[in-house]
């Protein structure tokens, strides 16, 4: 199954370089400036130490990340960073 692959392609493409993803919100088609491929939104804790260390509520944050028709990765960035204990915003 296509969408399986894309998962696994984001899943280590996060293990590999930002940190382990919490959860994968979305996956879907996406076509931009007539070129195919994927976008996922990811969520991620961030800096989970440091804020167990502080005794703080650990922060989530919300990534976009693009991928070709190939599932290799071309883009990404953070669009959100909230407080576990927040409220979800809709993306």
């Amino acid at each position: 199954m296509r969408y399986m692959k894309v998962m696994e392609e984001v899943k280590h493409f996060f293990n590999e370089n930002i940190a382990p993803p919490h959860k994968i919100i979305s996956v879907k088609k996406h076509e931009e400036n007539g070129e195919s491929g994927w976008r996922a939104l990811v969520e991620v804790i961030e800096e989970k130490e440091y804020m167990k260390k502080y005794a703080n509520d650990q922060m989530i944050g919300l990534y976009e990340i693009f991928l070709d028709p190939e599932s290799e990765v071309t883009g990404f960035s953070r669009i959100s960073l909230r407080f576990r204990s927040d409220l979800e915003e809709q993306a």
